[in-house]
């Protein structure tokens, strides 16, 4: 039984200039928002918060670079500012200007398999389809 809609590998992928250059099998994201606390003279608690910036990791798991970024000599090492794009079937999620983190790798010869890359993007972005 196949759902129409449902989301599968091909769906989560990395975009560098409107190209795909490697699917996702999966991904764990983290946001974290540092904020800070105002005091005011003679109170015991503070009287506000103030939000600070959204920092978004996320970590990637099995990436396969596709068959053209294997043609164009893809080097994972090298990349910066590229895109990671997650299909769900109502949604788009897109982070943005992303910079890699650490990447481990682990392959059988001949194959372009990255094990685990964790990514940090500075903006993400969700759209409706």
């Amino acid at each position: 039984m196949s759902i129409a809609g449902f989301p599968t590998s091909s769906d989560i992928y990395l975009e560098v200039d409107g190209t795909r250059v490697a699917v996702v099998q999966s991904y764990t994201a983290k946001a974290t928002k540092s904020s800070t606390a105002v005091e005011a003279f003679g109170e015991s608690e503070p009287v506000a918060t103030i939000p600070g910036q959204a920092t978004h990791v996320l970590e990637l798991t099995r990436l396969y670079a596709t068959d053209e970024a294997i043609q164009d000599g893809i080097d994972f090492y090298s990349l910066s500012g590229f895109s990671l794009v997650i299909c769900k079937p109502d949604r788009k999620i897109i982070y943005s200007d992303c910079q890699w983190s650490s990447i481990q790798e682990n392959a059988t010869l001949g194959s372009m398999v990255l094990e685990k890359v964790t990514l940090v993007a500075s903006r993400r972005i969700e759209t409706e389809v």
